[in-house]
C-alpha cells in the first residue's frame, strides 16, 4: 500500500505558498488593505510527514492536531503548487517580484531539496533568493551548498530571546528536537559563508521575555554581523499556546525603536536604561534626536531581506497582526495619521508638524 507521504504533493516538485504570495501571482483572488504590495514570494517546504519540530506556538508543529498539509501556518492557509508553474508565474512579473525566500522544515528531505529548488528557482529567474534554514537539520557545508545553489542571504529562526525560553517552547519543554546553542552556530556559519550583513536572526517579542532581555538579544545578532527580522507573537488558533495573549502595543513599538536603532548602529544596548521589570526607560540618545526617527515612521516597518533596490522586499503584509488601523509591522511607508497612532500607542504627545523636533521635550515612559 502506498504511504500517505507517496500519495501527497510533496517537495521539491511542489511547494506551499503563503497566501499573500499566492495573491501576487495570482493564483488566489484579493486586494491588500490599503493597497499594500507584496513584493517577496514566501515558499515553504511540504512532506506529507510534515515538520518535525514540535514548537509550542507554530501552526506546522507536529503535536499540532490534523493532516499536515492542511495545517495553517502564520494564521492563514499556505496552498499547495507546482514548482514549475510558480517559476513561470515569477517570470512574468519582473518588476513585481523583487525576492523569493525559501523556507525549510525540520525534515531530513528537505536539505538536499532546499539545494535543487534554489538552483531550479536561480536557473530559470533572475531574483535573488533568501532562505530561511532549519538549523536542527543542516551543518555548515550545506550553507556553503546552498551558496553554490544561488542563495544570497539566510534567516535562522531562534524566535525567543533567551536560552531558557527557547528551550520551554521548542526543546525539552515540549519534547522538539531544537538546540539554542545550535542556532547560534548555525548563524555564525550562515555569515562566515555568506558574509557580514547577510544572515539575520528572527525573533518574537510577547514570549515571556524582558525587554532589556530582548535588547541584549537583538545587540547579540548585530555584533555578530547580522540583523534582526522582528515579529509580533501572534496566537495561531489550536496551537499549543493558542491562548497566549500578544504583547502590549507599547512594549512592541519600544522594541520595534530598539531594533532600528541597534541594527542601524545608531545606538547600542549599553546606552539603554531600564526600570526594576526591564522595560526600556531610555534609548541613549538625545530627545530631539529620537523624536526624529520616530517622525520618520521607518523602525515601524516590515523588517527583512532587501531586493536588490535596497528595500525591503520581504514585507509581509499584516504577517502578525490583522488589517487594519492597529497595524504591528508596516508594509508600506506610514502616514501622518499613522504616525500620531504610534506615539499613542507608545505612550507620547502628538507632534506639532510645524515644530522644530530639537525644541520638543519629552522622553519614553
Amino acid at each position: 500500500m502506498a504511504t500517505t507521504e507517496a500519495r501527497v504533493k510533496e517537495s521539491p516538485e511542489y511547494l506551499r505558498m503563503s497566501l499573500a504570495a499566492a495573491m501576487t501571482l495570482d493564483y488566489v483572488p484579493g486586494i491588500f488593505y490599503r493597497n499594500a504590495k507584496l513584493y517577496c514570494i514566501n515558499l515553504l517546504l511540504t512532506y506529507g510527514a510534515g515538520c518535525g519540530a514540535r514548537c509550542a506556538y507554530c501552526g506546522l508543529s507536529k503535536k499540532r492536531s490534523g493532516e499536515y498539509t492542511e495545517k495553517s501556518f502564520i494564521r492563514v492557509s499556505w496552498p499547495t503548487y507546482a514548482l514549475d508553474d510558480i517559476i513561470e508565474r515569477i517570470r512574468r512579473r519582473p518588476k513585481r517580484v523583487k525576492r523569493v525566500c525559501l523556507s525549510m522544515i525540520t525534515h531530513k528531505r528537505s536539505v538536499q531539496d532546499t539545494k535543487d529548488i534554489c538552483t531550479r528557482i536561480r536557473d530559470q529567474v533572475d531574483v535573488p533568493v533568501s532562505l530561511l534554514v532549519a538549523p536542527t537539520v543542516i551543518c555548515r557545508d550545506d550553507l556553503v551548498a546552498f551558496q553554490a545553489a544561488g542563495a544570497d542571504k539566510v534567516g535562522v529562526a531562534v524566535d525567543l530571546a533567551t536560552p531558557v525560553l527557547f528551550d520551554k517552547f521548542r526543546g525539552t519543554g515540549v519534547g522538539g528536537p531544537h538546540q539554542w546553542e545550535r542556532y547560534w552556530q548555525c548563524y555564525a556559519d550562515a555569515l562566515a559563508v555568506f558574509g557580514r550583513g547577510n544572515a539575520g536572526v528572527h525573533l518574537m517579542t510577547g514570549m515571556g521575555e524582558t525587554e532589556a532581555q530582548m535588547v541584549r538579544t537583538m545587540q547579540r545578532a548585530r555584533d555578530m554581523g547580522g540583523c534582526t527580522h522582528l515579529f509580533s507573537y501572534f496566537p495561531e488558533a489550536e496551537s499549543q499556546m493558542g491562548d497566549h495573549p500578544m504583547p502590549p502595543m507599547d512594549q512592541y513599538r519600544r522594541i520595534q525603536l530598539a531594533r532600528y536603532l541597534i541594527d542601524k548602529g545608531l545606538s547600542h544596548q549599553a546606552r539603554f536604561a531600564y526600570n526594576a521589570a526591564g522595560r526600556i526607560l531610555e534609548f541613549g540618545l538625545e530627545a530631539y534626536e529620537l523624536d526624529t526617527i520616530i517622525e520618520s515612521g521607518e523602525p515601524f516597518r516590515t523588517s527583512g531581506c532587501e531586493g536588490r533596490d535596497g528595500e525591503v522586499a520581504c514585507n509581509r503584509p499584516f504577517g502578525n497582526s490583522r488589517p487594519g488601523p492597529d497595524i504591528r509591522n508596516f508594509p508600506f511607508a506610514t502616514s501622518r495619521k499613522d504616525i500620531q497612532r504610534i506615539r499613542k500607542q507608545m505612550g507620547l504627545p502628538p507632534s506639532d508638524d510645524e515644530a522644530d523636533a530639537r525644541k520638543v521635550q519629552h522622553h519614553i515612559v
